[in-house]
């Protein structure tokens, strides 16, 4: 078991950098330098950065910066932060003699398809922010293997959830306790997804822990759960009672383009967003629940979730 005493969390105003942070003050590590645009450092790291302080091999770098919300940011940018900041972190490591990176990436590097990827799945992204993460993880790999010293994990996680996420399953709930929320084309799209708890946990876990010099885990469920899953046990943990009705795929990509045209009719409704919903993430998570568990199941993380919120709502 290899100890760290402190801790470089670059992207730590984030959803993810901050639950890592209190995860990281929990095990002990008080010692942690926030890297971020927003934080009281203010390190933008599309550019090179510096930390005027020792460091070396009791020092771990956590590497959450990432623009990623797709639709939403032009391709330039989605390069500019995300092979950028992989080039000027991993350089910063290699100035500072730190010897271990935990890189998150995403699942996107494997591109919209059905079929269930693993972690020897040919990576074959198809938007500007699946090419920008796999281009990352090679840059973090060239780093790890200048040295039979480093060490790196690459983290690919699905959809992300809990207190303070303001995303995908933030806005299910919001659209179940609205009855705005139907399945869309197809009840069994599948969403591979994790609990922040278990992710952040997990993250220090290959840190000192890992089972390869070099590894690779797609951060997910096992087996991934499919959208109907996810909503009904999303409305018994948070107590809704909701009859969820079923749109075919047809009449729902018309309106869709209506609304598109209309600017999303106030509710975001787009051809885009709606073609992802229908999309599954079938992505496996049979590695990572082997050498690392979880310790949530959805039904315990929803429920863990809607206890931190006061069981008012979910956000």
């Amino acid at each position: 078991m290899r100890k760290f005493n402190s801790a470089i969390v670059v992207g730590s105003s984030g959803f993810i950098g901050m639950h890592l942070c209190r995860n990281l003050v929990e095990k002990g590590i008080n010692e942690i330098h926030k890297i971020d645009i927003n934080s009281e450092m203010s390190v933008d790291v599309r550019k090179p950065f510096d930390i005027e302080e020792d460091f070396g091999e009791n020092t771990v770098i956590f590497n959450l910066a990432a623009i990623h919300r797709t639709p939403g940011h032009s391709d330039k940018e989605y390069f500019e932060t995300n092979v950028l900041g992989a080039k000027n972190v991993c350089d910063f490591a290699e100035k500072r003699g730190i010897k271990t990176i935990v890189f998150a990436s995403s699942i996107s590097p494997y591109g919209a398809s059905e079929e269930q990827k693993t972690e020897e799945t040919l990576p074959m992204p198809n938007t500007p922010y699946g090419i920008s993460k796999l281009a990352a993880e090679h840059i973090h790999r060239e780093w790890a293997m200048s040295s039979p010293e480093h060490f790196l994990s690459i983290t690919r996680p699905g959809i992300v959830f809990g207190k303070g996420e303001n995303g995908n399953m933030t806005r299910l709930y919001n659209a179940l306790k609205k009855r705005r929320f139907a399945y869309a084309g197809r009840k069994d799209t599948i969403k591979a997804c994790i609990y922040v708890k278990d992710l952040v946990r997990i993250l220090l876990e290959m840190a000192e822990n890992p089972k390869e010099r070099v590894q690779t885990y797609n951060c997910t469920y096992f087996p991934a759960p499919t959208i109907e899953y996810i909503a009904k046990t999303m409305k018994v943990a948070t107590g809704l009672s909701r009859f969820i009705p079923y749109i075919p795929k047809t009449p729902l990509m018309a309106v869709a383009s209506v609304a598109g045209i209309l600017g999303g009719l106030g509710l975001g409704i787009c051809p885009e967003r709606v073609r992802k919903l229908m999309v599954s993430t079938n992505i496996s998570g049979e590695k990572l629940n082997r050498d690392y568990p979880l310790k949530y199941s959805l039904e315990e993380a929803f429920a863990d979730w809607f206890r931190d919120c006061e069981e008012n709502f979910l956000f």
